[in-house]
């Protein structure tokens, strides 16, 4: 046995043994993969902290810990009065290791004593209940007190007269079939297998009791009004009365507003901090009744919204658009399942994932308790919050009741999130009908968040897009197609990627049955480098096809799903934390403007609305813009695309390189923006050196050595312009769109040419090898030596005609010489010979885009993100360096992935 699985076992053998109604101990659970918390958790401490940060009251008590339990037939016979057979430590679901039970039932009951504390008299008691899956029916004292139907949201019920003096007695009886769709579920099963897991039933978040007054307060609802510097404030409570609110920073008070229990109250926040991902400043709230009633809770000040920026439909966070970087958080847990074991833990997933990089979190199809999302908003991490699903395949209609009601709580009761940006109903498709109508019903709740009608719409068992969300989202998990692009209404999301999978011994859910989204990752490196390369290609997107956000999957394993960045225990990291951090941040830089892709090409696209089809390009010498699109000349196409390259005359900033000069560069003279080769000296280099600096929706290229100059279009002409400056192209007018560029991906995606539809060879440059040649022999690839002498049919196996890529024709496809219609195209990962069907998949696999090489010219496949044709061992594969894979071998990458063009063997 492990030895902190011995180390758990004792703890929960403890807890249980701590109960203090005297009935037998339940076997202490077995511990598959304790977590860092498992054995912090004892019936003293289990969740001790106050469950409802918004709604604080100072007097409450703590029901968590250890109660009497049992399954059952049904919920018909409440066992009034009589101890249970078994202990539960609650708030864990019963199926938890944590729980002592780690088994399902449909039915149950839960049985505890406590004592009213004498200083709450004369006031009325609360009994509040977190969340329960699903059904709850309340007995006090054996008088039912009444029932619940819903397994996300939380509930109360006044005891008041149910309770006696001394000792008083609840039951809790709860049903939770699970299977059958009759209600949302999310990914819970009773028989969990590959994306599905193992149910959490019962209690699963905080039970407290509270003591109010008979005229008290029950939710406050915040939404803040940035453009009027108020907090809009309406406190839901008993009616007729006048509530007061005091808005506080730093403790002292800075607004205030009195107004009727129900109606709209506007409390002043004047000059107020605005909260981000980079500044997430919460302001404290305090509110009182005449009667006595006071209440404390919290919201930060942001706004929330859509517009065109950059000429492209961005979401707006304070008015600017922020790039969502998140990750898909599913919140379970090896030991307490849907429950966190404690709330350091519940912090702890939030806290990594903002030290990655990351500003946002999609709450997958769960719903976290309270203090969840009272750490994200303390953190600063933007959250979609998803609504848990009725089913994963079928439309279940007698579910939809279940689930519209649910959804409706779900979104009053966290209104008030100052995190929360985007609502999701439906994901893939499952369990999804009327989504228009269903986007209504959620806008009609809330119209301050957009709406995501349902991520990956793209995807699975999707019905047709009804149109009228806010959001256009795909979810592709490589990322090597293109995701839809935004229109004049929706932004446009990547709801998921990634996936990838690496196993780490002695931290699996079943060893050995780990699964990905993909091929398995077998150490830190290749996982972090396949990570870093698909992360690119978000990057790439932002401005190349109007991407606003990104969903990775996932931020921790779950059971066999080996995806996460940390394994399920959350004790081992799978990748490089500074990789992981350093790509996420330059996605966030690229998005802001104050970063583009370094190293690579790119073509710079007009932002000014009404000329969003221009791009900046070079023409017998002189910058200018011009209309560029799919049926533009290839010459067009290549004299807009650049090399970016590290500033000459200061690495911290950039140099264009044409890319079809090489040696040429961007670089101003006599105010215009002009195409020069780079004579070497400082002059040249301080005039072809420009800052990436934070644009009007992209990026604006200051002049390193005239500061406050930037490069501008104006009538057709590029300029070196300064605002208010002499010159007719200083004007301020759409100075600041007309100087905001979108680094795009390249017009002209090749590096290097190739003769097209001529026959040529491609000779191995590796050392010690160049007398092999690329062939196909077989329908595989593979490189064999090739000379004079050799036979015509190896002659003809090792010709290939160079055509316009069948995919994009900025690149390549390699037709064989001797089969016409045949070409070379990868499948899994293997480089091989064979007839064009005219697939899609086909033309992207069969397509290669000509890149400088070490001496040569590569290959680099344009679906197989980071790949290069390379021959290994003799056989032709497309590889990256540092992969999984054993011809992904770093060693002599560069120079196996290199080939030299030469006369073809069959001319």
């Amino acid at each position: 046995m492990h030895r902190r699985t011995a180390r758990a076992l004792s703890v929960v053998a403890g807890l249980l043994a701590a109960a203090t109604t005297l009935v037998p101990v339940a076997q202490a659970a077995p511990v598959p993969l304790p977590t860092p918390w498992t054995d912090q958790v004892s019936p003293s401490n289990a969740l001790p902290e106050y469950p409802r940060p918004q709604l604080v009251r100072s007097e409450w008590l703590n029901l968590n810990g250890t109660w009497g339990f049992t399954g059952a037939p049904n919920l018909n016979s409440p066992p009034i009065g009589r101890p249970l057979s078994e202990n539960v430590l609650v708030p864990y679901p019963i199926e938890s290791m944590l729980s002592g039970i780690k088994r399902h039932e449909d039915n149950m009951f839960y049985r505890r004593t406590f004592t009213v504390p004498s200083t709450w008299d004369g006031r009325r008691v609360k009994l509040n209940f977190g969340a329960v899956t699903w059904e709850t029916k309340v007995w006090v004292n054996g008088t039912s007190i009444g029932s619940h139907a819903g397994g996300f949201d939380a509930f109360s019920f006044d005891i008041t007269p149910a309770l006696k003096a001394g000792e008083n007695e609840i039951v809790v009886g709860v049903a939770s079939p699970v299977d059958g769709s009759r209600y949302p579920v999310g990914k819970q099963r009773k028989s969990p297998s590959g994306i599905f897991y193992t149910a959490a039933s019962g209690i699963w978040q905080t039970v407290w009791l509270e003591p109010v007054r008979a005229e008290h307060i029950t939710r406050l609802d915040t939404t803040p009004d940035v453009p009027g510097g108020a907090l809009d404030l309406v406190v839901q409570g008993t009616p007729g009365q006048q509530a007061t609110a005091e808005v506080l920073s730093g403790g002292q008070v800075v607004g205030t507003a009195t107004g009727a229990v129900g109606s709209h109250l506007r409390v002043p926040v004047p000059n107020a901090r605005l909260w981000s991902p980079d500044d997430p400043f919460l302001y404290d709230l305090r509110v009182r009744l005449p009667g006595g009633d006071v209440v404390t809770g919290y919201f930060g000040m942001r706004s929330l919204g859509k517009a065109m920026v950059g000429g492209v439909m961005r979401p707006l966070l304070n008015g600017k658009f922020v790039f969502q970087l998140g990750t898909l958080d599913q919140g379970y847990w090896p030991d307490g399942i849907y429950t966190a074991p404690t709330d350091e833990a519940l912090r702890f997933d939030l806290e990594r994932q903002k030290a990655l990089g990351f500003n946002m979190v999609r709450k997958h199809i769960k719903v976290e308790p309270a203090r969840w999302f009272y750490h994200a908003d303390k953190l600063g991490l933007m959250v979609w919050q998803d609504m848990p699903s009725l089913d994963s395949i079928d439309e279940v209609p007698n579910g939809h009741a279940n689930y519209e009601s649910e959804l409706r709580r779900m979104i009053e009761q966290h209104k008030g999130i100052t995190s929360i940006v985007q609502w999701v109903p439906f994901n893939e498709g499952w369990g999804e009908y009327d989504a228009g109508r269903i986007v209504d019903l959620v806008r009609s709740i809330d119209d301050t968040r957009l709406i995501n009608h349902n991520s990956g719409s793209n995807c699975c068992v999707s019905d047709p897009d009804p149109g009228n969300g806010d959001v256009i989202d795909d979810h592709a998990y490589q990322v090597s197609t293109g995701t839809r692009q935004p229109d004049a209404r929706r932004i446009a999301v990547l709801g998921e990627y990634g996936g990838l999978g690496r196993r780490v011994t002695g931290h699996e859910w079943e060893p050995g049955k780990g699964f990905a989204y993909g091929a398995l990752y077998p150490d830190e490196t290749s996982l972090t480098n396949r990570y870093v390369e698909i992360t690119k290609q978000v990057g790439r997107f932002v401005h190349g096809r109007g991407l606003s956000a990104s969903v990775y999957t996932e931020p921790y394993d779950v059971e066999n799903e080996v995806n996460g960045f940390y394994t399920y225990d959350r004790r081992v990291l799978k990748m490089s934390e500074a990789r992981v951090r350093e790509i996420n941040q330059k996605v966030l830089a690229i998005a802001k403007g104050t970063e583009v892709g370094r190293g690579e090409l790119l073509s710079l696209r007009v932002t000014t609305a009404g000329y969003t089809d221009r791009y900046l390009r070079h023409q017998d010498d002189f910058v200018r813009t011009d209309v560029l699109g799919e049926g533009s000349a290839d010459l067009g196409k290549k004299d807009a695309t650049f090399w970016a390259r590290q500033g000459l005359a200061d690495a911290s900033c950039l140099s264009f390189e044409s890319r079809n000069y090489p040696g040429h560069f961007l670089r101003h003279a006599s105010s215009r923006i002009r195409k020069d080769a780079n004579d070497g000296s400082a002059q040249f280099a301080g005039d072809a050196t420009f800052c990436a600096r934070e644009g009007a929706g992209g990026t604006a290229l200051e002049s390193f050595n005239q500061p406050g100059a930037f490069i501008r279009h104006y009538a057709a002409t590029v300029y070196l312009a300064r605002s208010g400056g002499p010159n007719p192209w200083d004007t301020p007018s759409s100075f600041a769109a007309d100087t905001t560029w979108a680094a795009t991906i390249p017009l002209w995606r090749s590096g290097a040419d190739l003769p097209l539809d001529q026959a040529r060879s491609f000779k191995v440059t590796t050392p010690g090898f160049t007398d092999r040649f690329l062939r196909h022999r077989d329908g595989l690839a593979r490189t064999d030596v090739v000379n004079a002498g050799s036979a015509a049919l190896l002659k003809a196996d090792a010709t290939f005609v160079v055509r316009r890529g069948l995919a994009d024709p900025s690149c390549y496809s390699l037709e064989a010489r001797n089969y016409p219609g045949n070409f070379l195209r990868h499948a899994d990962f293997r480089v091989r010979l064979n007839g064009n069907d005219n697939t899609d998949l086909f033309r992207k696999d069969a397509t290669f885009c000509a890149q400088p090489g070490a001496g040569g010219v590569r290959l680099a496949s344009v679906n197989e993100l980071g790949t290069n044709m390379r021959h290994y061992a003799e056989e032709v594969y497309v590889a990256t360096s540092g992969g999984g894979h054993p011809f992904d071998n770093p060693v002599s990458y560069d120079q196996d992935v290199t080939w030299a063009v030469s006369a073809p063997w069959a001319p």
